[in-house]
């Protein structure tokens, strides 16, 4: 508007056209606001119809939501009660299938008991008769009892007038003339049993005797005096006989025991009466053939641990041989001396086995005779088998001691 009054205005600067000019300018004035009022209501107006034409259609809208919900839940409703229909005749049958069976099973049950009863009194009725027939058979037996009765003491009495004599007086007749005839039968009677008692006696002992003799074998021992000690090679002799014979010179003053070293291929002999010296020098000679380290200072040290070794097996074996005889309450010194025994051999026997066996079986024949204790034997035949050992091992050692001595004294120039 300014460009066009602007452009009116050069183009006619007459005076003529100045009222037109404020004219048109005071009609823009006035129609310009008066136009956007216009529009204003237009546009109200246009807002008004077009909200109460929503405000229609959502009225519209949720009418037709609200038959549509009204619609589905009445068909909810009838699929509902339909359900509930079919539950409740599925329950019904389930129900009515339940109450045939569980009547069906007490018919049964009623069957079963009916027909119990019914035995029960078959069984009754047939116990009754019995009873019946066992009263009347009880009471025909005393009658016949009684009557029998009757007919014994008839019968003695008839005996007692044939014969003149009363029970008592006949039992004294009877027992009279039987008394030489038993007292003959006895006599014969009483001479075949002690025949028989001999026999048997005589029977039995020679089963025991047997008996004790077969368990008392025992294997034999080929050599009771000496020791033989396997080498790895023959090189090894001459680490035992040592430097100037040193080391063979202390093995055999340390065990008492003379080592034998000859032409025999990888072996060493122990030779010596005491048995227990020469176990002690055996394990102490294997030990170094062992070790390797032969010299002085190691056979002590290896003599000293055999010699505790040695001594522990003779504590073991001794509380094994009280243990296994069933002797209890030995001084331990008697059991070191059982033990010692386990490495004396006589006559071919292990010592100490030999004693145990003896022992039990002098236990034994102790019981079957009833003469004594088990455990008195068993220490009767350990006391007397160790005091055979003790002096047979003293005479062995004054022995060895003795031809050690001529040996040493032969040897010195």
């Amino acid at each position: 508007m300014p460009d066009t009054f602007y452009s009116i205005l050069v183009a006619n600067s007459g005076s003529v056209l100045l009222p037109v000019l404020i004219a048109v300018i005071v009609t823009a004035v006035i129609i310009g606001p008066l136009c956007w009022l216009i529009a204003i209501a237009i546009r109200k107006r246009n807002y008004e119809t077009k909200v109460g034409s929503a405000e229609k259609r959502s009225a519209e809208i949720v009418e037709e939501a609200n038959r549509n919900a009204q619609k589905i839940a009445s068909s909810a409703k009838k699929e509902a009660l339909l359900e509930a229909k079919e539950e409740a005749l599925r329950a019904k049958n389930d129900l009515d299938r339940e109450i045939k069976e569980r009547r069906a099973e007490v018919a049964r049950y009623e069957k079963r008991v009916t027909q119990k009863e019914e035995n029960l009194d078959r069984k009754l009725e047939s116990l009754e008769k019995k009873e019946a027939r066992m009263t009347q058979k009880e009471q025909d037996l005393d009658h016949k009892l009684q009557e029998a009765d009757e007919y014994c003491a008839k019968q003695i009495a008839e005996l007692e007038r044939i014969s003149g004599f009363t029970s008592d007086k006949a039992k004294e007749y009877l027992l009279e003339s039987v008394k030489e005839d038993v007292k003959h039968e006895t006599a014969v009677m009483i001479r075949e049993l002690e025949s028989e008692a001999k026999e048997t006696a005589d029977r039995k002992a020679k089963e025991l005797i047997v008996g004790a003799i077969q368990k008392c074998a025992a294997d034999h021992v080929a050599e009771a005096t000496i020791s033989v000690v396997q080498l790895p090679n023959d090189e090894m002799k001459g680490r035992i006989i040592g430097r100037e014979g040193r080391n063979i010179r202390t093995i055999e003053t340390l065990t008492g025991i003379d080592l034998i070293i000859d032409d025999t291929p990888e072996a060493v002999i122990l030779s010596g009466f005491d048995p227990i010296r020469r176990e002690v020098a055996r394990i102490a000679l294997e030990r170094l053939v062992v070790d390797g380290r032969i010299h002085p200072a190691r056979i002590e040290e290896m003599v000293e641990k055999a010699q505790k070794e040695v001594e522990t097996i003779i504590r073991d074996e001794g509380e094994a041989a009280v243990l296994k005889t069933g002797v209890h309450g030995l001084h331990p010194e008697m059991v070191r001396l059982l033990g010692k025994m386990k490495f004396r051999t006589s006559y071919g026997q292990n010592a100490l086995k030999h004693s145990i066996e003896v022992s039990l079986l002098s236990g034994l024949l102790a019981g079957e005779m009833g003469v004594r204790s088990v455990q008195d034997c068993c220490m009767t035949s350990v006391s007397r088998s160790t005091t055979r050992w003790k002096e047979r091992m003293c005479r062995s050692v004054s022995i060895s001691a003795r031809n050690t001595r001529n040996r040493r004294l032969s040897s010195t120039p």
